[in-house]
Parts: C-alpha cells; structure tokens; sequence
C-alpha cells in the first residue's frame, strides 16, 4: 500500500481530483480519512449474501479501485448474477480493472463483473437487487441527486437494497463543529498533520457537498424507498440501508 503524501506538496489551491496521483495512494487516504470504511465494506458482503437474488444484477456506483464490488462478488450466494462497477475517473477504472483481474486469477469467481468508465448519471438501471453508493452521492450536484436516486430506485426489483455511504453535516452547529474536530483529530492519529487536513480541505471545498441525514432520509422517502435506516455512524460519516 503506497502511502499518501498528496498534500505534503500539493498545496489545496487545485480541486480535489481523482486523478493518477489519488487512485495510487487511494487505498491508504480512505484508511486513514474515513473513520469506519472498512467496516462499511465488510456489511456491504454481508449485505449482498442476504439481498441479491439468482440472476440480478448489482451495481457499485464510483466504484474507485473495487472494493465495494469485491465485497459484493465474495458476498453474493446465488448463481447467475453479475456485477456491474462505474467510475467516471480512468484513473480509478484503470487500477480497479487491474484489481477484478486478479481476484479473476486468485479465486475463479461465479459472479461476472464489469467495469466501465461512465458518468453513474448516464446509467441504465435494470434488474438491479443491490446498489452501492458509498462516499459517491456527495461529489454529485446537488440538483442532480433526487433524478439518479428515482432512477436507481425504478430500476430496482421490489426487495432490493440500497446502501448509501456520506460524510455529512449536523444541523446543529456546535455538534457539527465538535464532529469535525474529532475527525480532524482522527487524521492527525493517522499520521496526516495539521498542514495537510487544512490544505485538504481546502481542495475538497465546493468539490464534496455533504448534507444532513435528514435530507437523505427524506430523499429517500420521496423516491419511494419503503424502509431506511442508519446503521453505521462514526463522527460525521454515515451508512444508510434502504429497502425498494
């Protein structure tokens, strides 16, 4: 695992990008930045073993370097399914592809998987028993959000899972200033200083548009979502099931 030193050098002033420099040190920035990732991924395999059904397609939406879709394709127990990952960075498609081909090598799996380099707003959702939006929704304009959601749910069979993985904001200001405080403490732990989380900040700002929980809930409601909860929360970072 390359470490990351982005924002040793880099100085904030660029946005946040997934460019070559971020898909190289990817998997140790998400270990060390997002506080819960590897529990995330975990659930999403044990998701896919008790949602996806014989002959459904899943689909993992930014799905960077893949370890969302591994997490489903070693989850899933039913025969004839495949997995279908989209990232719109050739950067991430690049690496993940390389990922996928070794998992090929190594375990000789059933389920079928395929990347693609695609905007996740050009999809076509069809047959779909799982979805995986996880840290994805937030890059997306806010406006866009409510027609990807009601898209991802009209391709959906009734049953099917939704998991939606975000950092977001709390609607109370010093509750949420106390959260980033010890997020920031959490990346200063992981060896990131002080310089580094400030310089990127600055890059992810007007680049990651994070909301509340409630909005989610609400997206979700008005889409058409049954059922949804929150069952993983650490600091200001959130994963939500949902039910079709």
């Amino acid at each position: 695992m390359t470490d990351d030193k982005i924002y040793r050098s880099e100085d904030g002033s660029e946005p946040f990008r997934f460019n070559e420099n971020v898909a190289r040190v990817f998997p140790d920035m998400l270990r060390r930045s997002i506080p819960g990732y590897a529990a995330s991924i975990e659930a999403i395999g044990s998701l896919a073993a008790r949602y996806v059904r014989a002959g459904t397609t899943c689909y993992d939406l930014g799905c960077s370097l893949g370890a969302a879709t591994l997490a489903m394709r070693h989850g899933i127990q039913q025969p004839c399914c495949r997995i279908v990952a989209v990232d719109s960075s050739p950067a991430m498609i690049e690496r993940c592809r390389e990922v996928i081909a070794e998992d090929d090598r190594q375990n000789e799996p059933e389920t079928q998987v395929d990347v693609a380099e695609q905007d996740i707003l050009e999809v076509c959702f069809d047959n779909a028993s799982m979805v995986v939006l996880n840290y994805t929704l937030q890059f997306i304009d806010p406006a866009d959000r409510d027609p990807l959601l009601s898209r991802i749910y009209d391709g959906m069979n009734d049953g099917g899972l939704l998991v939606l993985s975000e950092k977001v904001v709390d609607e109370d200001a010093h509750m949420e200033a106390l959260l980033v405080d010890l997020h920031e403490e959490h990346k200063r732990r992981n060896h990131y200083s002080a310089l580094e989380v400030a310089r990127k900040r600055a890059a992810l700002e007007n680049v990651l548009l994070p909301e509340t929980v409630a909005a989610h809930r609400e997206r979700l409601q008005r889409t058409g979502f049954s059922r949804a909860a929150v069952w993983l929360r650490y600091f200001n970072f959130v994963s939500i099931v949902a039910i079709r």
